[in-house]
């Protein structure tokens, strides 16, 4: 009987060790973007996109791919006309990047006129190819 037992227990100790660990912390859900505004930099457009609380906390986790494609999805609804080639590049990039490089930056701003760029390059770019990053 007490076999038993010990092996019930050993079987019981080993599924808490192997068991995954339930966050305490779970991805926040949407909204992930506040508000959008087109601006002007120079002669030059840009979209500045507001993430919310949760869009910050969400993209600090590397596993928030969905949620990443929510907030573009937010993005497009607040204004359709970003529905440009490089543009959701240029939101991944922030998503997964900005709150590590410079946590609370106030907007992610996405340039029409960036050039299309690998992964990498992007990356290597902080998030703005083809040029620096606008002032403000």
């Amino acid at each position: 009987m007490r076999i038993v037992f010990a092996a019930a227990t050993a079987a019981v100790t080993l599924a808490l060790i192997v068991a995954p660990v339930a966050s305490a912390d779970p991805v926040p859900g949407p909204p992930y973007v506040d508000h959008v505004q087109w601006s002007k930099w120079a002669d030059l457009s840009s979209l500045r996109v507001y993430p919310t609380d949760a869009a910050r906390q969400a993209s600090l986790d590397p596993g928030t791919d969905a949620q990443a494609g929510e907030a573009w999805t937010e993005v497009l609804t607040l204004s359709p006309d970003a529905d440009i080639p490089g543009m959701q590049a240029q939101f991944l990039c922030h998503w997964h990047y900005a709150e590590l490089v410079e946590p609370g930056k106030v907007s992610w701003n996405l340039e029409p006129w960036r050039n299309e760029v690998s992964e990498e390059q992007m990356v290597a770019a902080g998030c703005n190819p083809g040029g620096t990053e606008e002032p403000f």
